[in-house]
């Protein structure tokens, strides 16, 4: 594997890590998901404005990129209010498991964005993803809601994913971090004024909400965010969606140190957890052997 790829991939699972954490802090803050997710967005977006100020760097845009980054921007506030919706209504361990669908999902998504054919192995390999998710389900029924909220955060992950994937070619990673970010948050803050409203039972924070908050949006998201989409310079989609599937591995491990009881699952939860984990390390092993040949 060249250097700089090897690097790239490193530093990828670095990422993977934070984003095990994340889904911890989010079962330690107190608040709800949309809350919970418009705090993080409000806090990321500062932190990396502030990055601009300081770097004296341009946010200048078209208006046809404002247009695709708001897009994105939706997407993934949607996502991570999914994503937080399913770690409260279940807990961490079932979320981040059902959240590795994803590499089912970038199969058939990634060939209709970079206009290649559907890839017989990806495909296959997302369906042994499924089979290890099947094998949690026939244990785990209590979590059917939490399960559902999670597979559609996947799907909507990937998509953001693929269209990161694009984007990347034209604007730098910062600029398009920014934009989504600052969309993100405009859109949960119309959403929330149309619904619930910014009502003080629903938006108080404890002390302890506003450090995990504080964490969360800066080194959770701006950080992770800006360096993700760097990343999807040297690394496919697919190979990032796979490799991202070792976020529940990270995350179940920390969740069982932290929660303890809370997050010990039956064997059979695990053996659907172990498929997964060995699916991504096939694919990397394949591909690394396939660009050696080459």
């Amino acid at each position: 594997m060249p250097k700089t790829e090897l690097k790239n991939y490193l530093h990828l699972h670095f990422l993977v890590f934070i984003w095990g954490f994340t889904a911890i802090l989010g079962a330690l803050i107190s608040i709800d998901a949309i809350p919970l997710v418009w705090y993080r967005m409000l806090f990321a977006v500062i932190i990396v404005f502030i990055y601009f100020i300081i770097k004296k760097k341009s946010l200048s845009i078209g208006p046809k990129a404002l247009l695709k980054f708001f897009i994105g921007g939706v997407i993934i506030a949607v996502h991570w209010i999914f994503f937080f919706s399913a770690i409260k209504v279940a807990n961490v361990s079932v979320a981040l498991i059902a959240m590795s669908t994803g590499a089912l999902f970038t199969a058939f998504i990634e060939p209709l964005f970079f206009r290649r054919r559907i890839n017989f192995l990806e495909l296959l390999f997302g369906l042994i993803v499924i089979s290890g998710l099947y094998l949690i389900l026939n244990v785990e029924g209590n979590y059917t809601l939490g399960i559902i909220y999670a597979l559609i955060a996947s799907f909507l992950s990937v998509l953001f994913t693929v269209l990161n994937g694009l984007y990347v070619r034209k604007y730098t990673p910062e600029v398009i971090s920014f934009y989504q970010l600052l969309f993100g948050v405009a859109f949960i803050t119309i959403y929330i004024f149309a619904t619930i409203g910014f009502t003080f039972e629903k938006f108080t924070l404890k002390s302890s909400d506003f450090i995990y908050l504080l964490i969360l949006g800066s080194i959770c998201t701006a950080y992770a965010f800006i360096v993700s989409v760097k990343i999807m310079k040297h690394l496919t989609p697919y190979t990032v969606i796979l490799t991202l599937n070792l976020e529940p591995v990270y995350g179940i491990i920390l969740a069982v140190i932290i929660f303890g009881e809370k997050e010990k699952m039956s064997a059979q939860f695990y053996v659907g957890g172990a498929i997964i984990l060995l699916i991504v390390i096939i694919n990397g092993i394949l591909k690394n052997k396939k660009k050696t040949i080459i």
